[in-house]
């Protein structure tokens, strides 16, 4: 039997119920069963797996609240949090030109794929690091089309994230194995290192 469930819309620090779908109700029931893999290296994939066939297949109906762009950056936005298992589902709507710096996952997996839209990953490695200043080796960027999905197991974590259409919106849904509320951004200098400076996230209207 399939069950209900709610899905979450955050307001600041208000927290409202929504109704769902049959659509997210199949997507929950993916992760619930990929979580309980235990081991991050089978839960992403299992989850990478879902996220890519229910993309491709247009079984994921979003809400058109999580299609709204917002000026001062990319939107972030709470699609499900799972009281049982600890992870959480969040939406990222992206307007033309916007992208992350270079960041971490705060030591937590996850799993990106894209619903809308085109996306640029640049993954990096960290090299080393001196006296609080950090070096890093980019590895590789990739354009990510509708359906593609990549999965993040620390300490493989660093990248950056960008919307790579010029006049359109992309949106992604991320699957993380707990509440990412901060991470750390990594701030370039002008000898090559970077400073690591955390930053505190939140969920937008």
């Amino acid at each position: 039997m399939r069950r209900s469930f709610a899905c979450l819309l955050v307001y600041d620090d208000i927290t409202l119920p929504m109704r769902t779908t049959p659509a997210l109700s199949e997507l929950v029931e993916c992760l619930d069963a990929a979580v309980q893999l235990h081991d991050p290296g089978t839960i992403t994939a299992r989850v990478k797996a879902d996220l890519t066939r229910l993309i491709r297949a247009r079984r994921l109906d979003l809400p058109e609240t999580f299609r709204r762009t917002r000026s001062e950056g990319y939107a972030r936005r709470l699609l499900y949090r799972s009281e049982a298992f600890g992870y959480t589902a969040v939406v990222m709507t992206w307007a033309a030109g916007q992208r992350t710096p270079l960041h971490d996952h705060a030591g937590i997996w996850c799993v990106e794929g894209v619903v809308e839209g085109t996306m640029e990953v640049t993954r990096f490695d960290l090299a080393g690091e001196h006296d609080g200043r950090f070096r890093f080796a980019e590895k590789g960027c990739v354009t990510a089309s509708v359906g593609s999905a990549g999965c993040l197991i620390p300490p493989f974590e660093y990248h950056v994230l960008a919307n790579a259409l010029p006049q359109a919106t992309s949106i992604t849904l991320h699957v993380y194995g707990g509440e990412m509320d901060h991470c750390h951004i990594f701030e370039p200098g002008a000898d090559g290192t970077y400073q690591r400076v955390e930053r505190r996230l939140c969920y937008h209207d």
